[in-house]
Parts: C-alpha cells; structure tokens; sequence
C-alpha cells in the first residue's frame, strides 16, 4: 500500500487527473477500474475520480509495488545546471519574472535542447522550492513565449496557483506586454496597424494580408518610434493580438523590417548590421509586462509594471546610432526610471 497527502500544488484538480501524472504509463481504464474495486481511495472513500483534490486530503493505492513501479515509469531527468545564472527581475511564491537572454528557447521544442522551463525547473531545485517527488505531479512551467532570438520578460509559475492565474491571464490578453524594438528606416508617428496573418508551419513562417485569407488569424500592432538615427528607429510596441512572429511580420509588411532580421529582412541592410556590428539576431526585447488589478493571493502584482532591461548588443548599437539618449529619454519621461537601474517596478522609489 502506498499512501500520498495531497499539497498545494497538488490541489485544485480532479482526482483522475493527478492519478494520471502520478501513474502515467497507465491507461485511464486502469484507474477506473482501481477506484471501482476500492483499490484507489480518496480519504478512506470510494471515489469516481471527478472529485476536486484540496490540500490535506490522503490518497492511498492498494496496489504491488510492481504494478505501481510499472504504471509510474522512470523518473525524467532534470536539466538543473544554469538554474542560478537565471537573470530574475521579481520573485515571490507562486511566480518568477526572468529576463531571458536572446538565444534560449522559452519552451521545449522537441530537439532536446535546454529551453527555459528545464532551467526554471532546475533553479527551483537548486532553490528548494519544489522537489523531485512533487515534480512527478506538478511541474513548473513558462506561460508567455518569445522567439528563441528575441530576449525580454518570461513569466512562469513556481506553484499550481500562479501557473493557473498566469496562464488565465496572458489567454484573456490583460497584461499588457511591450516591447523595444530597432527597425530599419525612419518612422516619425505613432501607428495601430492591423492585418491577417497567415503560417506556414513547414516553413515556420509567416505571411501578413491586408484581408482576411483562409487560415488567417488577425492582428494589431501599435508603434510608437522614440528616436531615428536616420538609418534605423527605436520603437516602443505593444501588441494586442499575440501571434507568432507578429512584430516581425508585421513591420516588415510595413515597409520596416527590424535590424538583424535574416527571416523578415533586408538582406542587405543585415549584412551591414552584421558586418559593423556583430549582429546575429533580430533586435527586438521584451521590455515590461504590466498587470491588471488582482486580488486576494495575487493583490501584490496588483497594477504594477516590471521591467528588463535590453541585452548589451542591444545597448551597443542603441549607442553607436546615437539613439541612447532617447532610450533613456523615454525611460525617465514614461516609467520614472534612472539610467542605473532597470529592474525596479512603478511601485518602487529609486534613489539614484
């Protein structure tokens, strides 16, 4: 017999669910078929799965080791070794805010590759604020995603709560995301622009329409340029659609493609931009994500605005095409923040 006490990031689903992450080499009919005979019981009970888990309540299965060893399957390994090199922008007890570096995928993508959710797993570890018997039921995860060479703010849920609230509140688009930008040519006013996009999963690319095509999703992209060198423009973006490659797209459909964009961009231009400056990626950052106004649990990330500040490349060249005095132009005028520090929220005081 074994016996498990259910823990916070245990609670809160149906029981058959769990009994499915702690037993996932068995088909569900096996489970059913366990809590029928009495061999599953939840609380001393007869249960039919579908019940709701909180915190406290006792599981035990009346099962031989054997089965159960069978049924649970080898433990996956953990990729924990970056863990702490983890560039962290906030932290509390549900939540992490990473600022991730250009080149790291956010999520797993099937080629075995570390992505950012290996590296929040193992940090977490390291940490103790999980361990490797709660990751067989709950695992901690990213709940928006950026391009593997776009850098900027990761959220992620250190608990079964803050993955939920996370997740629930990047699906229904009221945090605000806004992202730094350097696109090719001059823009002098702020715009919304909308279209249709289109993705060829093949190619992982895709395509932008002024109407809508069949397979098209729409989108809407506002910029707000804050300075021009003549040759290249810093621009602050907000989407209000989320699709993949939307920014990117989008402004090269414009007429703007971003520096360093092999995918979207001027071939040319590119060149320039590796050549003078070592450039690899497309210079597009992930800058602050706003919340709105939570209670209860999440009443501290109420309203309050965090920021990453862009990668060194990204402040290179920001320099060396004179547009860094309004870079730090727009911090001051639009966050209250110093040219030292930009990890601090709305809500903190500087004293620089």
């Amino acid at each position: 017999m074994k016996e498990f006490i259910i823990k916070e990031n245990e609670a809160g689903q149906r029981f058959d669910k769990y009994l499915a992450k702690l037993m996932k080499e068995a088909p569900k009919s096996f489970f059913y078929k366990m809590l029928r005979k009495k061999n599953i019981t939840l609380n001393g009970k007869k249960a039919s799965g579908s019940e709701k888990l909180s915190v406290g309540d006792q599981v035990k299965l009346f099962l031989a080791d054997e089965t159960f060893q069978k049924f649970s399957g080898s433990a996956e390994t953990v990729e924990a070794a970056p863990g702490r090199e983890l560039d962290i922008i906030y932290e509390d007890k549900d939540i992490l805010l990473i600022n991730k570096p250009a080149g790291v995928l956010s999520q797993p993508d099937g080629s075995g590759e570390p992505s950012l959710v290996e590296f929040v797993t193992g940090y977490l570890l390291e940490t103790g604020a999980v361990t490797e018997e709660e990751l067989k039921t709950f695992r901690p995860s990213v709940c928006n995603r950026l391009d593997r060479n776009t850098s900027g703010i990761v959220a992620a849920g250190k608990t079964l709560p803050g993955l939920q609230t996370l997740s629930e509140l990047f699906r229904d688009r009221s945090v605000h995301k806004d992202y730094l930008a350097l696109a090719e040519g001059v823009l002098e006013h702020e715009k919304h622009i909308k279209g249709y996009l289109h993705k060829n999963t093949k190619s992982n690319k895709v395509s932008v329409y002024e109407s809508k095509r069949e397979g098209s999703l729409p989108i809407e992209t506002v910029y707000t340029p804050l300075g021009s060198s003549g040759r290249a423009t810093l621009l602050k973006i907000r989407l209000i659609t989320g699709r993949s490659h939307q920014i990117r797209a989008h402004l090269a459909a414009e007429g703007h493609p971003l520096m360093g964009d092999w995918k979207y961009g001027n071939e040319s231009f590119n060149r320039f931009c590796r050549d003078r400056y070592h450039l690899k990626h497309q210079l597009l950052h992930g800058y602050s994500l706003t919340f709105p106004e939570l209670s209860g649990r999440f009443e501290g990330l109420s309203g309050r605005s965090f920021y990453g500040e862009p990668p060194q490349i990204f402040r290179y060249i920001l320099k060396e095409e004179h547009l860094e005095e309004s870079y730090y132009e727009y911090l001051e005028r639009n966050m209250g923040l110093c040219k030292t520090d930009h990890h601090c929220d709305r809500s903190s005081t500087c004293s620089q």
